[in-house]
């Protein structure tokens, strides 16, 4: 279809620029009488004349300019469609609208995208982090079309891939009374002022899930938006945190990490779309790559 709105505009826009009919007649390569029969179709059509004819030779009358500057505009918004049409469905050119969790951006998205780019380099990535439940909202709206989130959405309507699963520990200070244990059970904490994540935030839900299963409400002293600046108000010896231990820093002084027990002490890792739009050609093999990794993953 693009092509033939392409094709009617294109031959009145040769034949403006050349002004002569056998000349743009060559450049479109048809018959010369073709091209004067279209002329004189439109021409009938719009109920103007569109050229000043002198001889052989055609010059635009004020109809006729007017006609080329919107035809002229027409065909280069048909270029830029076409292009735009072609990049999202070749597999190995156009961009991957990519959002992820703001504590997945230190270590699994830019592995990603790195191991991805090896073997698709020309695929291009605009990436945006938020909060889980935000990540989620912009998959379902088509603001993304892929995103890494923990924990996996309650909203229906989403693809979900697993990537991860991370144990979940108590940050304590140095010196509090549950440093030294091998792990715990998170009741152990009830009394505990807590550092948690603000509402809508991932590791937020699993503190609330968590305590709920272990019987208590969380005494929340302090909301973060970055898992860091928790565990840096728990070496400061205001409160503890739930924490995943692949993303705490093993190094901070002043903190200890306390494994909680239980099998469902966890956290899932992992990657959603929407089930009811179709990926564009790059995001289907993007997504595509990193089940693949998954699967290959010891």
């Amino acid at each position: 279809m693009l092509h033939m709105l392409s094709a009617a505009l294109r031959w009145f826009v040769v034949l403006a620029e050349e002004g002569q009919v056998t000349a743009a007649a060559d450049i479109l390569g048809i018959a010369q009488p073709t091209l004067s029969r279209r002329l004189a179709t439109l021409e009938q059509q719009m109920g103007v004349q569109l050229f000043d004819r002198h001889g052989r030779r055609l010059t635009l009358n004020g109809h006729g300019e007017l006609l080329f500057q919107h035809a002229r505009r027409g065909l280069d918004e048909l270029d830029a469609a076409e292009s735009r049409i072609a990049e999202l469905t070749s597999p190995t050119d156009g961009t991957v609208r990519l959002d992820f969790l703001h504590s997945l951006g230190s270590w699994l998205v830019p592995a990603l995208i790195r191991e991805f780019h090896s073997t698709a380099p020309r695929i291009r990535f605009a990436l945006h982090q938020d909060a889980s439940g935000h990540l989620a909202d912009r998959i379902l709206t088509g603001h993304s079309d892929l995103a890494a989130v923990s924990p996996r959405p309650r909203a229906p309507g989403l693809g979900w891939l697993l990537l991860d699963h991370q144990q979940l520990a108590l940050a304590v200070p140095t010196g509090h009374a549950l440093a030294g244990r091998r792990d715990i059970d998170l009741r152990d904490a009830a009394g505990e002022p807590f550092i948690a994540m603000h509402p809508n935030y991932g590791m937020r839900r699993l503190l609330d899930e968590a305590a709920e299963r272990a019987g208590f409400a969380p005494r929340i002293v302090f909301e973060s938006s970055e898992l860091p600046t928790a565990t840096g108000l728990v070496s400061a010896g205001l409160g503890v945190a739930l924490v995943p231990t692949r993303e705490a820093d093993p190094e901070a002084t002043g903190v200890v990490l306390v494994p909680i027990r239980g099998s469902d002490a966890v956290r899932e890792v992992g990657m959603v779309w929407a089930l009811g739009r179709p990926l564009t050609a790059p995001a289907r093999r993007f997504r595509d790559f990193v089940a693949n990794r998954t699967d290959a993953a010891p």
